[in-house]
């Protein structure tokens, strides 16, 4: 599966389907951890510690590899084999208890789910450190070793700030059906660690002194109280949120429902549809991706229970469960990002991809680039690059305040007018309509010192001269 998912991810690269959001966010983090000095990312902003954005020092982990293949494809393939790692736990605890046939059945379910698949089809993001930790703490949970489980979800809350509280669900677990001092101390370690790194830790590295993502759950009913009281509408409004619920546990047939370990998906689940960020509510992007390991041990749990509880029908119905999450793994394969690869368009190099490349090896390695965002990433490696036209500004996310763009200052601008065809996002411009960009770039020749180097199929190089 890290083949297949390398093979998504890597081709997305050479198409042009990749990101300075996000892709080129982590490799500038990555690349300065593996110069031994803090993760500070131009294209998220001037000065700009990503630690301040989401508290990940886990990805430090990365450095030395990166170290050897200093490349956007080192992220891509070491996301890859983190997202295939997790089938390891799963899929052995599916051979001890279910059986061989069982546990091809988990493995194959678990490899092409939509949560996964979509999180390997985008950019590189940190939660995929999270999914093989968390894959390992659940199939320990399931065999009842309690220490080993709280060992494996401990790294967590240095992967993201929220899985602090996936953490808290861990234990919980524990409290709940084994040692409940190890289970309490744990639950308290992941809320209070979420806490920390919310009110303290991202604050204290953020330029702007707060939480950058704290309005996804800004107060939405003017108080507390009634924010509180109308949390469950509202995790089921939009009806995408209601689809959304569904599908997570739709590629385990619904089965992990039957099973506890399922309220380990609930932190995640939760603040997504509580978000006020529509991102959050559906299928795309990589939301998803640590929510399918705790639904393919649920099954797995819920499979064995079956098996455990003497009906006489026992065995047909593990059988009938197991064809069922086989027969919805086909039916949802096509609808989802590994079916990329049988598209025509993924293995077809267009002249416009052509005349990308050629005039991003004109740009000399080390200058400083400004870049439109799906043409950042493919500079990073050998660029300080930033965004073009300039965002955010001064290191604030979600604003577009055209009066407040600054002029650009790189040595170097390469523009795409061409709006780009790529999953998950619509076709268009980010993160200025294209007359606005457009205008940027005539007030850069106009009035900013620059001039066209040359221009191909609308994509535009320019220098700076003075």
């Amino acid at each position: 599966m890290s083949l297949l998912y390398a093979t998504v991810a890597v081709r997305r690269h050479q198409l042009l389907r990749t990101t300075g959001y996000d892709l080129g966010i982590f490799e500038q983090a990555v690349s300065a951890y593996a110069r031994l000095q803090a993760p500070v990312v131009p294209l998220r902003g001037d000065g700009f510690n990503l630690l301040g954005d989401h508290f990940h020092p886990l990805l430090a982990a990365l450095a030395p590899l990166y170290g050897l293949w200093p490349s956007p494809l080192c992220l891509l393939v070491a996301q890859s084999a983190m997202l295939a790692l997790a089938v390891v736990p799963l899929a052995r605890w599916a051979v001890r208890t279910l059986g061989r046939r069982a546990a091809h059945v988990v493995a194959f379910g678990y490899g092409v789910s939509w949560g996964i698949a979509s999180a390997a089809a985008f950019d590189f993001h940190e939660v995929a450190l999270a999914v093989p930790l968390l894959a390992f703490a659940l199939e320990a949970l399931g065999r009842r070793r309690w220490g080993p489980a709280v060992a494996w979800a401990a790294p967590l809350l240095l992967v993201k700030e929220d899985l602090g509280l996936t953490l808290a669900a861990v234990g919980a677990y524990v409290a709940w059906k084994g040692p409940r001092r190890l289970g309490i101390a744990t639950a308290a370690a992941g809320l209070v660690g979420s806490a920390v790194e919310i009110k303290l830790l991202l604050p204290a590295f953020n330029p702007g002194g707060g939480y950058a993502h704290g309005g996804n759950l800004a107060d939405g009913h003017g108080s507390l109280l009634a924010t509180l009281a109308f949390a469950p509408l509202d995790a089921l409004r939009p009806d995408v949120k209601a689809m959304t619920l569904v599908l997570v546990f739709a590629p385990g047939a619904l089965l992990a429902l039957r099973s506890p370990l399922s309220l380990i998906a609930v932190p995640t689940l939760a603040w997504r549809m509580l978000s006020e960020n529509a991102f959050h509510w559906g299928t795309a992007f990589h939301y998803s991706a640590v929510l399918m390991p705790v639904v393919f041990a649920g099954l797995v749990d819920a499979l064995d229970r079956y098996r455990q509880s003497g009906d006489p029908l026992a065995a047909r119905h593990v059988r009938a469960s197991l064809v069922t999450v086989l027969a919805v793994a086909v039916v949802m394969l096509p609808s989802f990002p590994l079916a990329q690869l049988a598209q025509r368009a993924t293995w077809r190099t267009t002249p416009h991809i052509e005349a990308a490349r050629s005039l991003l090896k004109r740009i000399p390695d080390g200058v400083t680039v400004a870049a439109s965002n799906r043409l950042a990433p493919q500079l990073t490696s050998r660029c300080h690059v930033v965004l073009f036209p300039t965002w955010p500004v001064e290191g604030r996310l979600y604003e577009y305040d055209g009066k407040r763009t600054p002029r650009p200052t790189a040595e170097w601008i390469i523009h795409d007018s061409r709006a780009p065809e790529a999953w998950p996002y619509r076709t268009g411009h980010w993160p200025y309509p294209p007359e606005r960009q457009l205008a940027e770039l005539d007030a850069a020749q106009r009035a900013y010192g620059y001039e066209r180097v040359a221009a191909l199929d609308g994509i535009t190089l320019l220098r700076r001269t003075r």
